[in-house]
């Protein structure tokens, strides 16, 4: 059942139940945090309207930065602003940034331990028609081995919006992933979110659970789906929302083990290096269990629509199931 302590969306498994891009709570966090702190500043690299960014310029426009296709000085430029006391965000597509410019984001950003936060926007193969160039698929990977960095994954509009405030008040180099199609409205405003900690978004009625599904970003719904219709079936799962990957929430990820005995982790991303690596680091070192994977198996994405993509990726309701069922033989 719905963990009724997270004040969730009780509306979540509606056929109609109301569905916001994740990068639309993006924006909207940004503006509320530019409205906080006039250290907050806006960059984009020719994307403004496409990460919602434009919120923020058409508010603030003495305080955005409108850099053109040239990641590589968006990151660079932003290392400045934020050596000179400033609170930069910067913004495009995730594949761009951080893919084009990791380097500079490594270097002028997480070497020097200054607070830019960026936004990567379009992760994920649900992109769709964009193609295998545009769909990020590695973008936690390569970030969350940074040191210093953060990396934030939120699971909806809500989330990312209460991400980004809280961001803005961190000293700390910050990745925060976004999808680009409209998805499910999980949580509330009155929801928890605090960086570094992980969530119980479901649970069985009673008993302890059989299987620990831990997922991150918009395929938490699909998670949450699968253990309502496995609860029916006489399955006891308990659903973690993982929105904060690095620092991962070492605690709630080995009790869970602990109580399960049995995880599944679920990510919209390659499974090597992704939030499926973070589990298992930590429970490998602390409580080994069965585990299985719900990601991309070591190909690059291609054109078609976002639920073509997911359930051609295998990372649709039928292969969370079937992950499920892999750890309950092991």
């Amino acid at each position: 059942m719905i963990n009724s302590k997270q004040n969730l969306n009780k509306e979540m498994f509606s056929d109609d139940v109301e569905q916001v891009p994740i990068r639309q709570g993006f924006g909207e966090g940004l503006l509320e945090a530019g409205k906080a702190d006039e250290n907050v500043v806006g960059l984009c690299a020719d994307l403004t309207d496409s990460t919602k960014m434009n919120f923020f310029r058409d508010e603030f426009p003495e305080r955005f930065i409108e850099i053109g296709v040239a990641e590589q000085n968006l990151a660079s430029v932003a290392s400045g602003m934020a050596a000179m006391g400033k609170i930069p965000f910067i913004t495009s597509y995730a594949m761009f940034s951080p893919g084009r410019n990791w380097e500079q984001i490594r270097t002028t950003i997480c070497y020097n331990n200054v607070p830019v936060k960026i936004a990567g926007s379009h992760a994920g193969v649900s992109v769709g028609p964009d193609g295998g160039t545009h769909q990020a698929i590695e973008d936690i990977a390569i970030t969350r081995v940074i040191p210093r960095m953060v990396v934030i994954s939120p699971c909806d509009a809500i989330e990312a919006r209460k991400a980004t405030i809280a961001c803005a008040k961190t000293p700390d180099p910050t990745y925060v992933r976004l999808a680009r199609e409209k998805t499910p409205i999980i949580t509330s405003e009155e929801t928890p979110f605090e960086i570094g900690k992980a969530a119980v978004f479901y649970e069985p009625e009673s008993g302890d659970a059989e299987v620990g599904i831990i997922a991150t970003g918009a395929l938490l719904h699909r998670a949450l789906r699968v253990a309502k219709e496995l609860e029916e079936k006489g399955v006891r799962i308990k659903v973690l929302n993982c929105a904060t990957i690095k620092p991962l929430d070492s605690a709630a990820v080995i009790a869970l083990a602990r109580e399960t005995k049995h995880i599944v982790t679920v990510e919209e991303h390659q499974v090597v290096g992704g939030l499926g690596s973070a589990v298992a680091e930590v429970l490998a070192e602390n409580f080994p269990v069965p585990i299985a994977f719900v990601g991309v198996r070591d190909v690059f994405g291609q054109s078609g629509t976002p639920d073509e993509l997911i359930v051609h990726y295998g990372l649709d309701e039928a292969a969370i199931k079937k992950a499920v069922k892999k750890v309950l033989q092991s």
